[in-house]
């Protein structure tokens, strides 16, 4: 007789005021503070190292077009277009990281009236970016999408050399 598998139970989501609580009390003391600070700036070290690697993503894309690209766009009218809309996608990608994702806001300048306040704020810039990423990521993978499209079509419908 089969037993069912059990589904993993999902950890319920926190209020930003609850996970700045728990953070704060992950040490007691002088220390809870600190160590709340310290687990933040991983957090945005994920989310950095997540944005170099979408730039590095952006920048290949536009420089193998500079080089296969118009060879592609030539060869037939689908290639030309989905490489066209591929690359204003991943365009729109960088911009909006480099003016948005990459301007900085020390967590310094985050202060509140008291650790949790601090904390709190902390939190929602932390997840303002954590979101900013996802829609960005987004508008990569589509314009990523487009331009593979591109590609695959040219290897696959275009016969002449």
């Amino acid at each position: 007789m089969k037993r069912a598998m059990a589904s993993p139970k999902i950890a319920p989501t926190l209020t930003t005021a609850e996970e700045a609580r728990q953070l704060l009390a992950l040490r007691k003391g002088d220390d809870s503070y600190n160590n709340a600070i310290a687990m933040l700036r991983a957090q945005f070290g994920v989310i950095q190292s997540r944005y170099q690697f979408m730039i590095t993503l952006c920048a290949l894309a536009m420089t193998i077009t500079g080089f296969s690209g118009p060879k592609i766009a030539a060869s037939n009218e689908f290639s030309r277009y989905t490489m066209a809309i591929g690359l204003v996608f991943v365009l729109a990608t960088t911009l909006l990281m480099l003016v948005s994702s990459l301007k900085l806001k020390w967590v310094t300048q985050m202060g509140g009236d008291n650790p949790q306040d601090t904390i709190e704020g902390i939190l929602r810039y932390r997840d303002l970016k954590t979101k900013m990423l996802g829609v960005k990521m987004i508008l990569l993978a589509i314009g990523l999408s487009f331009y593979v499209s591109s590609v695959v079509y040219y290897f696959l419908a275009y016969d002449r050399v």
